[in-house]
């Protein structure tokens, strides 16, 4: 099987070419004049039809240290964000967010590799939800409601590309979820270690660079992780905590205690954006997310061709959303371990409400805020207990077995993280319900015939990753 990522296209421009890859829904087929040539990467390539395009990069920088740095913020810079950049764009989050955005008058922007696609390929895994392409999805969200939403495929750790679509599309705000997203699968393997922490990291400092060089007003707004935090023995405040120490007090970033590489990634993703901020001026919010779960948003909600994805299997499926599939295929929910293991969640549709208030109320040149963005707290046996209550309502007999935990993680501690800031803006949370759990039961019953039952159980073992190159296929 084919490991990591596939061999990227590097999209050539000769004469009649736009001068840059930015497709919209009435340009989505490249002129004749446009040809395509892959250039090798340490990965083998799948095939797969959706494969990166990137512009081709020569290192032709001179690096000259800007050492006056100038935060000039007049009012202009500091009107209503109108045009949107939504980077990973095709993404469970992402996708939700840019039709959201779109609909409430954002001119809107996808930035994505489509690389989330290839992932299934490589390890064998789909959607519970069948997917269209993306072209097909914003096709569709044109036909429906005549808005546009342009798109650049091409990967942000190219950075050649990254300041094409900047310079193009301008935006004014850019809503990062473009990162691989899952603890698993950074667990895999030494080599999808490397790619998480540098796709992440990278990719990241590319889109600081991007703004600092060509928007600096532009407000980033960056999908973090509770996971940052851990689970410490004291309550977690909202980015940062006051203490005295020796009679002296500060306020400092709140201590980090990540638990996968993955989750390394985003407390170095947040380390470097708080830098910047204080460095080049730059305007950041951190959206430290809870898990996700749900997958109907009003707008994807609208027709199947923009229906999200939904991740079941023992890699990028999260918990509510596994025990609900688990439970309508007759599977006995997985508990990991003594299921006490107690996170914050959230429903997909107050994901894209959290981004919309922070990019509608943007902080101050040079300000770090940090948002700790979730509505409830459960432990992995509350969330079975509800599941199996609501599927016996409906008729399912659900059952719940406790497997071998194959994280390293406490699974009985204390958890009480603040989640104020966002309400205080406005957000009005959907909190778990009973009808909330029999729509999402009803869902995956409609699509249990898609379900590979070998994906469900877990695979990956935090303690078993080694350096050989390896699939999670059953």
């Amino acid at each position: 099987m084919a490991h990591l990522l596939s061999t990227s296209c590097t999209l050539k421009i000769s004469s009649g070419c736009k001068p840059h890859s930015r497709l919209t829904q009435d340009s989505l087929a490249f002129p004749a004049s446009c040809s395509f040539q892959t250039s090798k990467l340490p990965f083998k390539s799948t095939g797969f039809p959706g494969e990166r395009f990137r512009t081709s990069s020569t290192l032709r920088e001179t690096i000259i240290p800007d050492l006056g740095f100038r935060f000039n913020a007049s009012s202009s810079e500091d009107s209503k964000a109108e045009k949107v950049m939504v980077i990973g764009g095709d993404g469970y989050c992402g996708w939700a967010t840019a039709l959201h955005l779109s609909k409430k008058g954002y001119e809107v922007a996808i930035v994505d590799s489509l690389v989330r696609r290839l992932f299934d390929q490589q390890l064998g895994i789909d959607s519970l939800t069948p997917i269209s392409s993306i072209h097909n999805r914003l096709r569709r969200w044109k036909a429906l409601t005549g808005k546009d939403i342009e798109l650049y495929i091409g990967d942000i750790c190219d950075f050649e590309f990254l300041s094409e679509a900047f310079k193009s599309f301008e935006p004014d705000a850019v809503v990062h979820f473009g990162e691989q997203r899952s603890a698993p699968y950074s667990m895999i393997d030494r080599s999808r270690a490397v790619f998480t922490q540098n796709n992440n990291v990278i990719g990241t400092l590319n889109v600081l660079f991007a703004i600092k060089e060509f928007r600096d007003h532009c407000h980033l707004v960056k999908l973090g992780t509770m996971g940052e935090y851990g689970t410490p023995n004291i309550d977690i405040e909202e980015g940062y905590i006051t203490i005295t120490h020796n009679g002296r007090t500060d306020t400092l970033p709140y201590p980090k205690q990540a638990s996968s590489f993955y989750h390394l990634s985003k407390v170095h993703d947040s380390n470097n954006i708080a830098f910047t901020c204080k460095a080049w001026g730059i305007r950041a919010s951190d959206l430290n997310q809870g898990v996700v779960y749900g997958v109907k948003t009003e707008e994807t909600d609208m027709h199947d061709e923009l229906c999200n994805r939904l991740d079941y299997d023992g890699v990028f499926g999260t918990a509510l959303n596994r025990f609900c599939i688990q439970a309508a295929v007759g599977h006995p929910l997985t508990v990991y371990g003594k299921g006490g293991q107690t996170r914050g969640y959230l429903d997909i549709r107050d994901t894209v409400q959290c981004v919309e208030l922070a990019i509608a109320n943007p902080g101050r040149r040079g300000e770090f805020r940090v948002f700790n963005q979730f509505t409830e707290q459960f432990s992995v046996n509350e969330l079975a207990a509800l599941v199996m209550k609501a599927g016996n309502n409906l008729g399912l007999d659900v059952q719940t077995i406790s497997v071998p935990n194959p994280r390293v993680e406490a699974e009985e501690h204390y958890y009480n993280a603040k989640h104020t800031k966002l309400i205080e803006l406005g957000l009005q949370p959907h909190l778990l319900s009973d009808s909330l759990l029999d729509s999402l039961l009803n869902f995956a019953i409609k699509y249990k015939d898609r379900v590979d039952r070998k994906q469900i159980m877990p695979s990956v073992s935090w303690k078993g990753i080694g350096v050989k190159p390896r699939t999670v296929t059953a």
